[in-house]
């Protein structure tokens, strides 16, 4: 009996629980090889971050910017309990115990990928691929202070791509 509600339930979905990727074969896949935290160049925040905002926003079924928001904020919140701690030497161990906490953002940002909105992914396999490289190479304050100030100047870039949604 209750296998005989769960399908007549979802009799009127038959793509139900396939087909997570791109909904369009035209999006180019992002190109992370730019975007190095440390040491950082002098384009990061500038055409490295265009190039990013510009690759994801090239998918204009994901990747709304509420939804990006959302990670973003993320990353300022646990970036600014850790400029909180004015002493390096105890900023370091901060760092190290929310380092799990703020690698947890790959789960969250992967739970986001999976659900979906009128049809269509949150975010998409790009979105994905920028917090994961970004979180790789997160490896001590300075890092994240980076990671922050590159998603920062993506937002901004984001935004200018990706105006009126």
């Amino acid at each position: 009996m209750v296998q005989q509600t769960y399908n007549r339930n979802n009799q009127d979905r038959p793509n139900w629980g396939q087909g997570r990727q791109f909904e369009s074969s035209n999006i180019e896949p992002l190109d992370t090889s730019e975007i190095v935290l440390k040491p950082i160049s002098a384009e990061l925040f500038n055409q490295v971050a265009k190039n990013a905002a510009k690759t994801i926003a090239e998918n204009t079924k994901s990747n709304k910017p509420t939804q990006l928001r959302k990670f973003y904020d993320e990353i300022v919140m646990w970036d600014q309990k850790l400029m909180m701690v004015t002493d390096k030497n105890k900023r370091l161990e901060k760092f190290i115990e929310y380092l799990p906490f703020i690698k947890m953002l790959n789960a969250k940002v992967a739970y986001a990928k999976g659900r979906k909105s009128g049809g269509h992914e949150l975010i998409d396999d790009n979105f994905v691929k920028l917090i994961s490289h970004c979180l790789e190479s997160v490896e001590c304050p300075e890092t994240m202070r980076n990671f922050k100030l590159f998603m920062e100047a993506f937002m901004g870039f984001y935004k200018e791509k990706r105006p009126k949604d």
